[in-house]
């Protein structure tokens, strides 16, 4: 089996932010525009993601189309699970942020034990490929928590909120290129803090002028995402710029 997610580049990163903004607007696109509710919408989406799940583990090395159709569904389904918690069952975001970075924890350090790495640059084994995909999920869903925690208890407008999770990105940034921090670190702090930066993005253009936004709406908001998506993996997928060129599975 050969790597099984991209490398990590400007495209990564770029498509990572543009599906997290897909997550937070979709989301709020099939529950309220469309009038689905929460729990109907995370059923449909929870059983979309199973079966794109169950398609990305069956292929034998990335394909970008796959790959990240998956981490689109998981954008919505990690917001979704957060919005269930803290919408329909009360719960407080600072608890759930809490419990999500103590799930995420455990995820990690199961990984750790079992696989002696937590790098994204060699998901050659199913066994890893799980771990990866279940540290992803929890990323969204406490990115999700956090995120809505810091805005909501400072008062943040929404342009305020994406400079604010773009300075602390570049934080990260400064930290590993310039202060020499560990890779996977900052590539796993950086994953968790575009969740909510890509979050404010999508509030920012999709929200109502009234409430500090652009007023795009969800439906053009995602569609125009979706679109850049699409756009951009189709150009991986012929130019192959973000394949690993690596090592085979272990035996």
């Amino acid at each position: 089996m050969l790597n099984k997610v991209p490398e990590i580049t400007i495209y990564f990163w770029v498509i990572k932010v543009l599906a997290t903004t897909v997550g937070e607007t979709a989301a709020d696109y099939l529950s309220t525009t469309l009038h689905l509710g929460l729990v109907a919408t995370s059923f449909v989406m929870g059983a979309i993601f199973v079966v794109g799940l169950l398609v990305q583990l069956r292929t034998r090395a990335y394909v970008p189309a796959v790959y990240w159709a998956v981490v689109v569904f998981v954008s919505i389904v990690g917001t979704l699970v957060s919005d269930n918690l803290v919408d329909n069952l009360g719960i407080p975001l600072a608890t759930t942020s809490i419990v999500f970075a103590i799930v995420l924890a455990v995820v990690f350090g199961a990984w750790w034990l079992s696989e002696r790495t937590l790098s994204v640059h060699t998901i050659v084994t199913t066994r890893r490929e799980l771990f990866y995909w279940a540290a992803i999920l929890f990323t969204f869903a406490l990115g999700t928590s956090a995120g809505d925690l810091l805005s909501e208890a400072t008062g943040l407008g929404y342009p305020l909120a994406v400079l604010a999770f773009a300075a602390m990105i570049g934080l990260v940034a400064l930290a590993y290129y310039g202060f020499k921090i560990d890779g996977v670190l900052a590539f796993w702090l950086a994953y968790i803090l575009t969740r909510p930066l890509g979050a404010s993005i999508g509030d920012l253009l999709s929200q109502s002028t009234k409430d500090g936004g652009l007023g795009w709406g969800t439906t053009a908001t995602s569609a125009a995402f979706l679109v850049t998506i699409v756009a951009l993996v189709i150009y991986l997928t012929l130019t192959r710029r973000d394949v690993v060129q690596v090592r085979p599975a272990p035996g």
